[in-house]
């Protein structure tokens, strides 16, 4: 499939570090793009206290809506089960309110990331269903509740669904069975009935977690139950997802008659990793991993480039469903990407450089349609 700006994107990479325009400098993303959808990023606290000076700067020229990356997860936000850690929360929807922008909270019930007597009893077995239910409703109310008013959506349940479409044997499954989500999207609502609601997933154009989702969304409209939006994971690599099962899966979600958001944007340009990888060289195994420790060589930016430019178009072709592209992230030296999976590895996978320039994808796309 070929793209417009393809070959300007090229040519953009390979013209290295000389050409570098601050990113503050450059028209803002949500000014060129705000008018097709929320343009959002994910933060992290030292984003959020203006402790990285130079990514609170891109985050407030370039962005109108922000998420949490960490610190709303239940881990960090309910450590103990008598005791809430607010602050750095509070400090996060403060930094949006300051700015003008749009919150989203991320997320309320999880299996990772859990607060680890979330779902055991002082013995260390799984709690009764009428204690777990009591818990997830006391810390949904919690959280949203403490922000009510001030935060627009929420993802209520994530990663729920396994490839199969079944639902993941977590201990929330385990315990509760399918009534876990529906009982999650209710204690929401009560908490804050003016906040959308969401479920997110990741690897969602794979056909039988799309058609698993598709079914899970349709059971909690035939409910009552509030869902405004379901969330794609595009944790995406050189080689994944396939353009047509991605946008398919896309379409499948807009037909229940939620909207989609574009979650947790980011693609690795390293070769994607697979455990049955078989290098008996331990020193050959880790350079495979880690093929690009200072730069990315010119061909492989142009090909990242060139996808993240088809990726982008795509959801500018959809924004008549898409409300919310977020970039996981505000810089490669943020990615979550970097040291997994292993230490020291460093990957190149957001719209901003560890320099805090943005990719010459997204320079071509701004100066195309800020004229438009």
């Amino acid at each position: 499939m070929k793209h417009t700006f393809s070959l300007l994107v090229i040519a953009a990479a390979s013209l290295g570090a000389s050409a570098a325009v601050p990113a503050t400098s450059e028209p803002a993303l949500k000014d060129v793009f705000g008018d097709k959808f929320r343009v959002a990023v994910a933060i992290n606290d030292a984003q959020a206290k203006e402790i990285d000076k130079e990514g609170a700067a891109i985050v407030k020229h370039h962005f109108n809506t922000v998420v949490a990356e960490n610190v709303m997860k239940c881990s960090e936000i309910h450590p103990e089960k008598n005791r809430y850690h607010w602050d750095d929360a509070d400090a996060f929807v403060e930094f949006a309110e300051r700015n003008g922008m749009t919150v989203i909270g991320h997320c309320l019930i999880w299996h990772s990331q859990l607060a680890p007597w979330f779902l055991y009893d002082d013995e260390g077995k799984y709690v009764s269903a009428d204690t777990l239910k009591a818990r997830m409703r006391d810390h949904i109310h919690a959280v949203v509740g403490r922000y009510k008013g001030r935060v627009k959506g929420w993802d209520v349940v994530n990663e729920a669904i396994v490839e199969s479409g079944k639902y993941r044997n977590s201990g929330f499954y385990k315990i509760l069975g399918e009534e876990f989500i529906p009982l999650a999207f209710q204690y929401a609502h009560e908490a804050d009935p003016e906040a959308e609601l969401y479920y997110n997933d990741y690897g969602m154009n794979v056909p039988g977690r799309r058609d698993g989702v598709v079914r899970m969304v349709q059971d909690l409209k035939r409910r009552g139950l509030r869902i405004d939006a379901v969330g794609m994971q595009a944790h995406m690599g050189m080689d994944y997802p396939d353009f047509r099962e991605f946008e398919d899966a896309l379409n499948a979600f807009a037909a229940t008659g939620c909207k989609v958001m574009i979650t947790e944007w980011d693609m690795s340009a390293l070769p994607t990793f697979s455990r049955s990888s078989n290098v008996g060289d331990v020193a050959a195994y880790q350079k495979a991993l880690n093929p690009y420790p200072d730069a990315l060589p010119e061909d492989v930016s142009a090909h990242w480039n060139s996808r993240m430019d088809a990726f982008f178009s795509l959801f500018l072709r959809h924004s008549d469903v898409i409300n919310r592209v977020t970039a996981w992230g505000v810089t490669d030296g943020n990615s979550w990407k970097n040291g997994f999976p292993v230490r020291g590895r460093h990957d190149y996978p957001l719209l901003f450089d560890r320099n805090y320039e943005m990719k010459p994808f997204l320079k071509n796309l701004v100066n195309y349609h800020k004229h438009k």
